[in-house]
């Protein structure tokens, strides 16, 4: 019966996956028998330093405490443990990481179409709205539609751009300059810099806002839970009095 063939090119990669996580470049850390120095120093679960130790005197002092051995600093000599709760480490990063990208703004391009012949309160209403998308923190693309023609008169189409430019000069600024594709003239509107930011704070605002509803319903849903656990011995104690032949208080046997 043949061995196992030996292939040179899994054991270059298992060396370059190797050398990756040696550099930070793995997603996840060296966690108890995947850690594979001889000593590390080890940081307890409140911080408190326990020194330099063999890795199995340190995986044992993990076990004693019911956590995990996590390799934080792998390029240190000798390379810096933690003992933590792995599992709890990780959501917890997670669920910062998808606070963090809820805060953030999402920048739209929100178009707004426009004619050579618009009427005015219909010019007045399409600024209102390009306003209330920037005041928002998205980009705004402007565009002139020419029909039949209407392209003969392409000043026209300039015209109505510099009229928006100049309505909403103190909110946006023209990161495009108006140009032509076919029989569309645009241009696109961007938040100064001010108004971007207070966009961003308002997004800010909104997800911590969310965030404490979130954690008030949690609040509620605790207080239920522990309500329905006190409650519960004294509802399951009848039975068991029943089971022995002792009639419940008030109930004739």
């Amino acid at each position: 019966m043949r061995g196992p063939v030996w292939n040179p090119f899994s054991e270059v990669s298992h060396i370059i996956r190797d050398q990756r996580s040696a550099r930070g470049g793995s997603r996840d850390q060296r966690t108890n028998r995947r850690i594979r120095a001889r000593e590390v120093r080890v940081v307890g679960p409140d911080g408190a330093q326990l020194g330099v130790l063999p890795l199995e005197a340190a995986l044992e002092r993990a076990r004693s405490e019911g956590l995990d051995l996590v390799e934080i600093s792998p390029m240190a000599s000798p390379p810096v443990c933690k003992i933590m709760d792995y599992g709890k480490f990780k959501y917890e990063e997670k669920k910062k990481a998808s606070e963090s990208k809820r805060a953030q703004l999402k920048v739209e391009l929100k178009e707004v179409k426009l004619r050579p012949k618009t009427e005015e309160h219909d010019y007045e209403f399409k600024v209102r709205n390009t306003r209330r998308f920037i005041e928002e923190g998205n980009k705004a693309k402007v565009v002139i539609q020419f029909r039949g023609r209407e392209i003969t008169h392409k000043e026209q189409g300039t015209a109505i751009l510099e009229d928006v430019a100049k309505d909403l000069k103190e909110v946006a600024v023209v990161e495009q300059a108006p140009r032509m594709e076919g029989r569309l003239m645009f241009m696109i509107l961007a938040p100064t810099p001010k108004v971007a930011q207070r966009a961003r704070e308002l997004a800010r605002q909104a997800a911590l806002n969310a965030k404490q509803r979130h954690g008030d319903k949690d609040d509620k849903d605790d207080e239920k839970e522990e309500k329905d656990t006190k409650e519960q011995p004294a509802t399951a104690a009848a039975p068991k009095a029943d089971e022995q032949g002792v009639a419940a208080p008030g109930v004739p046997q």
